[in-house]
């Protein structure tokens, strides 16, 4: 289907995809539609309509929900098993105790947003969010503290440095498209993500907060919580053990800084490094650290890591859907067609880079194909332009990139189930929590550009 109303074939795509995803949030707020039938259901319509080949549609929506869950459901169990050691030593307790100590019981939510900027760096978001989790589910708890207050402080330091500070992949792509200096990119992501996490995070999270009473569900909290430990492990073992994986992927990155793809110690550092081994080893090394060193014996520690995965298996079909949706979205044609007409619009090259980014992000859900299409739009251009900084380019970019999180979006859905959200809750806090991040980010970009 080419066109509909005498609009063009880019228009029309572009309303095929409103639709599509406005029916999908009407189906699950207004129908009660189960959210992992609703997005098949959309998935499906949005092939159908967009005039793809029927087997087109089908392989396209089982590739986005393979390519997904190919990493995800992995990550999410590894990663729930690690925070069910974590709950049941009592670790979570003493990291959230100290944490209340060093920074007081009104400060948390800043305490976390530190954090999670430091272990966001190496780890891809959603590892961090099943790794700090716990923690935040803790420390509302044990303060009393809203869990948006500190939930949304949590994912909005993850999120900003996953979208703009390299090595990050989709960062490194657009470094690369851009021919921007490394170095400095690194430096002033940090420079942009700091403020920007500040104003989407603790600011907006204490404001929202006040709004959206949210509890997580008894199950999934008394998973990772509950402690039948009264003496607690030491803070530092209880660190090194969360820590592990984020230190593993730390030296990996490094290691590929120092040395060329084909050297086999790098191979070997990197298959060490990946997301999948590392929890892996972390696991193991938990095993010990919360399980046999406080006296847990081995059929304690199967107990737990089978208990502990029941209460995800909503979340994982979810993600899969969503991934799902996401790939035929892309594979519609939708973020070709906007970036068509964004580039029609002839602007700044940098004002370029951040609504073209920020356009496929709303209308695929994916930050990387956001960020990597619109890169390879603006590139040309701002090669013509004199004076446009490539690693300003690099940031306005990964801004846009984070903009508007829906649900159409892998992440939505994770977000949502952890924090037990309704749809248009969701919508409330994490989708506006992007586009406010988005914002600051590009405003800070902005200032920056005044003074380069």
């Amino acid at each position: 289907m080419d066109s509909i109303f005498g609009l063009s074939h880019n228009v029309s795509l572009l309303l095929f995809a409103i639709i599509s995803i406005v029916g999908l949030i009407v189906l699950i707020a207004k129908f009660n539609v189960n959210p992992f039938v609703a997005l098949i259901m959309a998935a499906l319509f949005m092939g159908l309509i967009s005039g793809m080949k029927l087997p087109d549609i089908l392989t396209a929506f089982q590739e986005g929900v393979a390519g997904v869950l190919g990493f995800i459901a992995i990550v999410l169990g590894l990663g729930t098993m690690l925070g069910k050691m974590m709950a049941e030593s009592g670790g979570a307790e003493r990291v959230a105790r100290t944490l209340v100590n060093v920074f007081g019981e009104k400060n948390v939510h800043w305490a976390m947003m530190v954090v999670a900027l430091i272990c966001g760096i190496p780890v891809f978001f959603q590892v961090g969010v099943v790794l700090l989790i716990p923690l935040v589910f803790v420390i509302a708890k044990h303060t009393g503290t809203p869990l948006l207050k500190i939930g949304l402080s949590l994912v909005a330091g993850l999120a900003v440095v996953h979208s703009l500070v390299p090595p990050h992949p989709a960062a490194m792509l657009a470094v690369g498209i851009f021919e921007a200096n490394l170095g400095e990119t690194i430096f002033l992501s940090l420079l942009v993500a700091l403020p920007a996490a500040a104003v989407a995070g603790p600011i907006y999270g204490s404001y929202i907060a006040k709004k959206i009473k949210v509890e997580p569900t008894g199950e999934l909290v008394e998973q990772l919580t509950e402690s039948k430990h009264k003496d607690l492990p030491g803070f530092g073992i209880t660190i090194f053990t969360i820590l592990l994986p984020v230190i593993l992927m730390l030296i990996a990155t490094v290691v590929d800084l120092r040395y060329p793809p084909e050297s086999s110690f790098r191979q070997v550092v990197d298959f060490i490094g990946s997301p999948v081994v590392a929890l892996l080893l972390s696991l193991l090394f938990a095993f010990y650290s919360f399980g046999f060193a406080r006296g847990f014996n081995g059929k304690d520690i199967l107990t737990f890591t089978n208990d502990c995965l029941g209460p995800v298996a909503s979340i994982i079909l979810l993600i899969g859907a969503g991934g799902g949706f996401n790939k035929v979205l892309t594979a519609s044609g939708v973020g070709e067609a906007i970036a068509e007409l964004a580039t029609d619009a002839h602007l700044s090259p940098i004002v370029l880079a951040f609504m073209i980014a920020g356009l496929i992000r709303a209308a695929v859900g994916s930050a990387t194909v956001a960020m990597t299409t619109a890169a390879g739009i603006v590139a040309p251009i701002a090669a013509m332009t004199p004076g446009v900084s490539p690693e300003l380019l690099v940031l306005a970019t990964g801004a846009g990139s984070i903009m508007l999180s829906h649900v159409n979006d892998s992440g939505f859905w994770l977000i949502k189930e952890f924090f037990n959200m309704s749809v248009t809750q969701t919508l409330k806090t994490w989708t506006v929590m992007e586009t406010i991040l988005a914002f600051a980010a590009f405003g800070m970009v902005l200032i920056v550009d005044l003074f380069i």
